[in-house]
């Protein structure tokens, strides 16, 4: 790696770092390219040498923050398949209510109307539905791997949207201190009915 590249990637680092810190503290919608090059101690300019735009800078620190989550999630183990994805879901829901604002950034951020998602991007959140689809996987062995994918989704979504409503505080949200009883029922229920519901 020529000098050049070097200073280059360290100053993305530096530049990912304090985006992941700004998000951390007030939130994606906080977040100004100004700032960043102050805390960088670079040019604004900079920024764009650096990476392509801030859509990139904020995918890049959303990469680190489902890596850590899949990392949370490994931690679900092996065992039963029921089991396994309780233990999913409450690693979610303790993720998020720990990284709030990081989690929220994950589902905050829109790409530009003319852009699409990167590949590379995709990939990344394609691990976490794999680690959903391989215990639904063993409960219906019969899936295939689009009607697989389709039911790992839609078990996410489900989980997803219980965590979101309860952090937002909504007045129909799953008080915090109820959150990961009423996540084990659920899933509970959701299991039952992946395992009863007939192959299309």
């Amino acid at each position: 790696m020529s000098k050049t590249e070097e200073r280059r990637a360290a100053l993305r680092m530096r530049l990912i770092e304090s985006a992941e810190r700004r998000i951390a503290a007030d939130g994606l919608g906080a977040l100004r390219a100004r700032d960043l090059a102050d805390d960088a101690g670079c040019a604004l300019g900079a920024i764009y040498n650096a990476f392509d735009d801030m859509d990139e800078l904020i995918l890049r620190v959303n990469a680190r923050t489902l890596a850590r989550l899949g990392a949370a999630a490994l931690g679900a183990g092996l065992g039963p398949a029921r089991e396994r994805l309780k233990r999913l879901a409450l690693a979610y829901a303790d993720f998020a209510i720990r990284e709030t604002k990081l989690w929220s950034a994950l589902f905050e951020h829109r790409m530009a109307s003319d852009r699409d998602t990167p590949d590379w991007y995709r990939n990344e959140n394609a691990v976490l539905i794999q680690q959903i689809a391989e215990p639904v996987a063993a409960l219906r062995p019969s899936l295939d791997g689009h009607e697989l994918l389709i039911r790992a989704r839609t078990l996410f979504s489900a989980v997803h949207g219980v965590v979101a409503i309860s952090i937002e505080e909504r007045f129909v949200g799953v008080a915090p201190a109820d959150l990961r009883a009423e996540l084990s029922r659920f899933v509970d229920v959701l299991v039952a009915g992946i395992e009863a519901t007939p192959d299309r």
